[in-house]
């Protein structure tokens, strides 16, 4: 139905200034739509600080028309135009913005697992690096058959160890030999024969030195001194003539040469020894002076290697073998050596290039050699020389003490206290 009256009118401000733009009005005389507010006859959307009127009830009227009671604001409450003014809108914050439909909204991620996925990254990264570098040194090292499949009588309980030092100068250039001080002697043989037993059950490990000069029985070749097996029948025979002369089962076999010795220590910048008197050795062409002081590589090797300026010739000699061992072995496994990539790639690549091992010694095993050398220089082993008789251009093994420290290997046990008070 069209209202009464309709009319177009300009729409003033509160102000009565004229706002510019065209407004039409309905007015309703009959009365008022239910439900819907008005101010000054006119409809309107109510105010943000007020409630939404009820609708109003009819008043019938009469002839059947329904009047509906007056607008409860006054015209003074609007804009001059009849309505209210509208407030400006109001800006959502992005943060409560709603995902667009089909699309999820974004997680904040928090600080600890951006730490947590970098922290795994740098390990993984790690690990890797790791991985690659033992396959690449592991496959750098010389390997031998040394250890026998049968070792007949002889036994042992836990894990042992041969350890050799040749001296063979194969490997070296002239000038190289020059500047180790080694000649140019033919041939190999060994300067270094020690046993690391490392037992089971807690047991201390126990780093033993046997002189070369030791006279014992050689398989196919009679009496003779023990450095000899090596140079008739190389590691093999000199494995089986320990075996035979101990009782003791060998493991795993680890040669390194002269070259090799030089090039690791200088590989770790130098090992620190501290002596109580200077050493000369126009042989071993050293001259230290006494204090602690940073060997490098060639006067690393020849204070290996001295003994005739000492009057106990092998027997000291072996003392300050296990002496240099000890401390290549702390410098080693220091944080200033695992930590450092650059020092351990350096390291690791010397040391593959100055091993050599038995074909069936694996990467565990070397880490278990490794950390069991660690154990002995940290002072949570024994460094002993086997229990000696006579004395002179060559030795002989204590008779009743010698046997007791083989068997005690043989058994895993640790070393007995009667061979640790008989050294000298």
């Amino acid at each position: 139905m069209r209202p009464d009256g309709e009319a177009g009118m300009a729409a003033y401000g509160a102000d009565g200034g004229e706002r510019g733009t065209e407004v039409k009005v309905t007015t309703y005389q009959a009365g008022h739509v239910p439900g819907v507010s008005y101010r000054g006859g006119v409809a309107h959307s109510p105010r943000e600080d007020e409630p939404v009127p009820a609708p109003a009830q009819a008043v019938a009227a009469p002839g059947g028309t329904s009047v509906m009671p007056a607008d409860p604001y006054g015209r003074s409450e609007t804009d001059g135009a009849g309505a209210p003014p509208v407030p400006p809108p109001t800006r959502r914050r992005r943060d409560d913005a709603e995902p667009p439909p089909g699309r999820p909204k974004k997680k904040r991620r928090s600080g600890f697992g951006r730490f947590l996925r970098w922290f795994l990254s740098f390990w993984l990264i790690v690990i890797v690096a790791l991985g690659v570098l033992v396959w690449y040194v592991w496959g750098r090292i010389e390997k031998v058959d040394a250890i026998p499949s049968d070792h007949g009588s002889a036994v042992s309980d836990g894990r042992v160890f041969l350890l050799v030092g040749s001296d063979s100068r194969e490997d070296l250039s002239a000038e190289e030999q020059s500047e180790l001080g080694t000649g140019s002697v033919e041939g190999q043989r060994t300067d270094t024969i020690m046993l690391l037993h490392v037992p089971g059950g807690g047991a201390r490990n126990a780093l033993i030195s046997i002189p070369r000069d030791s006279v014992v029985d050689i398989p196919g070749h009679g009496e003779n001194r023990i450095n000899a097996a090596f140079a008739f029948g190389g590691a093999p025979l000199l494995v089986e003539t320990i075996e035979a002369a101990t009782g003791v089962a060998i493991d795993d076999y680890v040669q390194i040469g002269f070259g090799g010795f030089a090039g690791i220590v200088d590989a770790l910048g130098g090992v620190e020894i501290c002596l109580d008197e200077p050493v000369q050795d126009e042989q071993a062409h050293i001259d230290l002076p006494a204090g602690c002081q940073t060997l490098q590589g060639p006067d690393a090797l020849g204070y290996a290697r001295a003994r005739h300026f000492d009057p106990t010739s092998d027997i000291g000699r072996v003392q300050r073998q296990r002496e240099l061992i000890s401390a290549i072995a702390d410098k080693a496994l220091s944080p200033g050596t695992l930590v450092n990539p650059i020092e351990l790639t350096r390291t690791a690549l010397a040391g593959g290039d100055a091993l050599v091992l038995d074909e069936d010694t694996g990467p565990m095993d070397m880490f278990a050699f490794v950390r069991a050398i660690g154990a002995v220089s940290g002072g949570s082993g024994d460094t002993i020389t086997v229990p000696l008789g006579d004395v002179g251009n060559t030795v002989t093994w204590h008779p009743d003490l010698a046997p007791e420290l083989w068997a005690a290997l043989q058994s895993g046990s640790a070393v007995p206290e009667s061979v640790l008070d008989a050294q000298p």
